[in-house]
């Protein structure tokens, strides 16, 4: 946002719109650190920057276990990976150290622009010490921003949800992207930067790279349990990181059992973490695959872009079916699909209709309703809308010979 060469000390004079939008960034850094379903929203950025910019080197800073994902994209330059789970014990020196070497690679890799789309003060943080003289990012949150949305919302979803860049972040940029409504998908939100940054408007590309070996050992795996080419395949994600997101255990056997019946198979992935979870509805449907904490991100990507349905609550594996073309059946409660649904697949979302929800709460332990949201969803509704689904799918049990996420 300099005007002249950013690169030159005491240059102060901010860019202006048009400037901006006709600037040629050469080294790009890219900031969204977490979750699964965020770090997939955003692949429409990156492919878009790419578009926007060909010659540019563009990182991506990332979770360390995400990078797995994104490390065969060839969009992105480099991966610099945020080592997360030091912040677990913020009393102990690894963090600050952590931090230090890695705000010491942003300074020596001289960007020019970066993009933050986490917005939260270690990411805008790491955007400010970065040294780029053009750092975008999101607004602060403003309360009249919720008069603009038309439709109702639950006053304890306004105090949770997500409204602007968080804890002061947004003092860290030099440019905002505009947030006209808050009634805006997280992949809208983010493509706000193409406006920005003059990038033509067209659909947004989801696509990525499923490396050939992760391919290969899927298949592999399914050989293994016996599990043809032509056979359909139901995916099913059973685990979620927020407590009140979750369906019932025994919801998802009975789905697996409908499936089991008519010969389709059935795999029940997840993270090391849903382990447990997935043992249990496993042994409510016998003959269901646990492949829980089996598979690298690649892997699971691979095993999904097989699946003639994933069936997931609002999590990561539903926004990768979605990347992926794949037919998908999401359950949500809590979370509100407009804001945070399977990217325009509106018929992909299965809900009860309920005056409390969406409500943004993450534990169980706050909802006063007896998580009514998720436990009065019936198995039947499910099993009548992964039903309708796959029926109408052009492909079942084959992944297509094309689609997005699968060039």
């Amino acid at each position: 946002m300099l005007e002249g060469d950013p690169t030159v000390p005491g240059v102060i004079k901010l860019l202006s719109a048009a400037q901006l939008r006709d600037r040629d960034f050469q080294n790009i850094l890219l900031i969204k650190l977490s979750a699964l379903g965020d770090v997939v929203q955003t692949l429409p950025v990156i492919n878009a920057l790419h578009a926007r910019y060909p010659k540019a080197r563009i990182d991506w800073l990332v979770a360390a276990e995400f990078a797995e994902l994104l490390a065969d994209h060839p969009a992105i330059g480099g991966l610099i990976p945020f080592e997360r789970s030091d912040w677990s014990a913020p009393w102990r020196a690894a963090p600050y150290v952590g931090a230090a070497r890695l705000i010491a690679t942003l300074r020596a890799a001289h960007y020019d622009l970066v993009i933050d789309l986490q917005g939260q003060l270690r990411s805008a943080v790491f955007a400010f010490a970065s040294g780029a003289p053009v750092r975008i990012g999101f607004d602060r949150p403003r309360k009249d921003r919720w008069s603009a949305i038309k439709r109702s919302i639950p006053e304890e979803a306004k105090k949770h949800a997500w409204q602007g860049a968080r804890e002061g972040s947004w003092l860290a940029y030099t440019h905002h992207l505009p947030l006209p409504t808050l009634d805006l998908h997280p992949v809208d939100r983010y493509r706000g930067v193409a406006a920005l940054l003059g990038i033509a408007e067209t659909a947004p590309d989801f696509f990525f790279p499923v490396p050939v070996p992760a391919v290969t050992r899927i298949e592999a795996l399914l050989e293994y349990y016996d599990i043809g080419k032509d056979t359909p395949l139901v995916a099913m994600a059973p685990g979620t990181n927020w407590d009140t997101k979750a369906w019932r255990a025994d919801g998802f056997a009975e789905v697996a059992r409908h499936f089991l019946g008519k010969g389709t198979a059935v795999v029940l992935i997840g993270a090391p973490a849903e382990r447990a979870l997935c043992e249990e509805v496993a042994k409510l449907a016998p003959g269901a695959i646990d492949l829980a904490g089996e598979t690298t991100l690649p892997e699971l990507a691979a095993l999904i872009r097989r699946a003639t349905l994933c069936l997931s609550n609002d999590s990561g594996p539903l926004h990768l079916a979605v990347a992926l073309g794949r037919p998908a059946i999401g359950l949500y409660g809590p979370t509100d699909p407009v804001w945070a649904g399977p990217y325009r697949r509106n018929d992909a979302v299965l809900r009860v209709e309920l005056a409390c929800s969406p409500c943004y709460l993450r534990r169980l332990a706050d909802c006063p309703n007896d998580h009514a949201c998720m436990n009065t969803l019936p198995a039947a509704k499910v099993i009548a809308a992964a039903d309708a689904m796959i029926a109408k799918s052009p492909a079942r049990g084959r992944t297509p010979a094309a689609q997005p996420g699968a060039r």
